[in-house]
């Protein structure tokens, strides 16, 4: 859930002054991006002709392969994009999330939909504070989460195959847990990345660095909130 610059020596008490400029725009964009995913999620659920193009597999599955291939692809060419084409991907990519996502209102009740974001944005908004406030190094906890995620991935595959309810609620609860901690230590890393002097000084750099911040907290964000969902969604009649 994040993007690699390298190890640099940052100094551990920064100054609101020096990272405001790139985080001010990594929430815009992902704010942004949110934003996105919910307006395509609701035109899905009343437009017609949406309705009707979501009733297709082949487009919900080259939707779903779609969005896998936008995150690498703006994960991994980030510093060979222009910021134009790297923050219209992930807008596509955003938008590309509200089609998809707006099954969910298929199967969830709209209640449980916002009970879930609302829990969603309280923690997300609690664990950015967090991580941008402590002075404790996050660095060993990410990965130790990048490893707890990777089993998780795993456990659900296994799941797909079992079926299990409870193993299902155990692996949302994880999930939960996971994404919370990821929260905090992507927003330490930004944190640590926007008072670089060597990056501030090209706005070019500034400009991509706030598109994939973007991306990493969105995706934090949309995991989190499908997690909640699981746990506490309440599903249609």
């Amino acid at each position: 859930m994040s993007f690699t610059l390298g190890e640099r020596a940052i100094p551990s008490s920064l100054t609101y002054a020096e990272v405001r400029p790139l985080l001010r725009w990594v929430y815009a964009w992902m704010f942004l991006g949110l934003m996105v995913t919910a307006a395509v999620a609701f035109l899905a659920n009343t437009n017609e002709a949406l309705i009707q193009l979501r009733s297709n597999p082949g487009v919900v599955f080259g939707s779903v392969f779609a969005q896998l291939a936008l995150v690498v692809g703006i994960s991994w060419g980030i510093r060979r994009l222009s910021p134009g084409v790297a923050a219209s991907l992930f807008m596509l990519y955003a938008a590309l999330n509200g089609f998809v996502f707006s099954m969910l209102l298929l199967y969830f009740e709209v209640g449980s939909v916002f009970a879930a974001f609302g829990t969603t944005a309280v923690l997300f908004g609690a664990m950015s504070v967090v991580g941008y406030t402590t002075e404790m190094d996050l660095t060993k906890l990410g990965g130790y989460l990048f490893m707890a995620l990777i089993g998780l991935v795993l456990a659900m595959i296994v799941n797909l195959f079992l079926g299990s309810g409870p193993l299902e609620y155990i692996i949302s609860i994880i999930g939960v847990l996971i994404f919370t901690g990821l929260t905090a230590y992507d927003t330490q890393k930004l944190k640590q990345m926007a008072a670089d002097p060597a990056l501030q000084a090209d706005g070019a750099t500034v400009a991509r660095l706030s598109i994939i911040g973007a991306l990493t907290l969105y995706l934090d964000f949309i995991n989190l909130f499908l997690f909640l969902l699981r746990l506490m969604g309440a599903g249609r009649d």
